[in-house]
């Protein structure tokens, strides 16, 4: 038997789904099913910034909550599932495909190859999480532009789709999706003062940075631009880009495999606040309401 990457949906406004299953395995207590499509956008195993979608997986009659919705790796020859940190293959390793793997709570026969499943996404929480990534790229694209006004003292490499010196990229050492706000946080260390960034300036101007980030958020919020998620395929690992346009000349273009909204007039309200936590690290907290 061959196995097919999963097709995934989650990128186009469809909450529910009727697939077949293509691979079961047992795990503890739980039963991991894999189909050939889903509208479940799963966590990534390798930076799990995105909470995985809540749901439901219905076969036969029964009604299974999805527990958990995690990325997996089938080797074809040997027909081996492999899930979440046990994947220690890329992507386009020849002989794997990659999958969303479907955790629920069940017997070992509950639910088999061959199968097929009702897959519903809730689509509220999903909504949640998608205003709140967005959210996050235009509050690190606000950040950057503000940054780049007055505290680099060197051109930087990395730029950002505007042009501005990439703060986010340097110094961005984890993010976090939550249900309307994003949590990102950022270290400003030794390497990133070399490269030109006055950390000291940065530090002692937070308030009035952040000021400035909240009102150019506002500015653009203004613009009521759409937000569109560019494919390159249907497959889960298929590239896929967040896409808006800002007004700042060049179209803000990120590669992302998150949800998103798909318009800046799906918020209501857009409010950023830097936290130091000490003197190397701060927090951009990014809240946002639904309009």
């Amino acid at each position: 038997m061959s196995y097919t990457p999963t097709q995934v949906t989650f990128t186009q406004s469809i909450y529910q789904l009727a697939s077949e299953v293509q691979f079961v395995r047992p795990h503890d207590e739980y039963l991991y099913v894999v189909s050939t499509q889903t509208p479940f956008h799963p966590v990534s195993h390798i930076w799990p910034d995105h909470p995985a979608d809540r749901g439901t997986l219905a076969v036969d009659g029964c009604v299974y909550v999805v527990e958990d919705c995690l990325v997996g790796a089938i080797n074809q020859d040997e027909h081996q599932l492999l899930v979440g940190k046990e994947i220690l293959v890329k992507r386009d390793e020849p002989g794997w495909v990659f999958v969303v793997v479907h955790q629920i709570k069940t017997e070992e026969n509950a639910v088999k190859v061959g199968d097929v499943v009702t897959l519903t996404v809730d689509e509220e929480y999903q909504n949640q999480l998608s205003r709140a990534h967005s959210a996050g790229h235009l509050a690190y694209l606000a950040l950057n532009k503000v940054l780049a006004s007055a505290y680099w003292r060197k051109d930087a490499d990395r730029k950002d789709p505007h042009g501005h010196n990439d703060f986010n990229s340097y110094a961005q050492v984890t993010s976090f999706v939550t249900e309307d706000r994003c949590l990102d946080t950022y270290r400003l260390g030794k390497t990133l003062r070399k490269r030109g960034l006055n950390s000291a300036d940065m530090l002692e101007n937070l308030a009035k940075i952040e000021e400035q980030v909240n009102s150019q958020l506002s500015d653009w919020l203004k613009l009521g631009s759409k937000i569109e998620i560019i494919r390159q395929g249907d497959n889960l690992t298929d590239s896929r880009y967040w896409q808006c346009d800002l007004g700042e000349g060049e179209v803000a273009i990120i590669p992302c495999g998150g949800t998103h909204c798909d318009s800046l007039t799906s918020f209501g309200t857009m409010q950023v606040k830097l936290v130091q936590r000490d003197g190397e690290h701060i927090e951009m907290h990014t809240h946002v309401t639904q309009s």
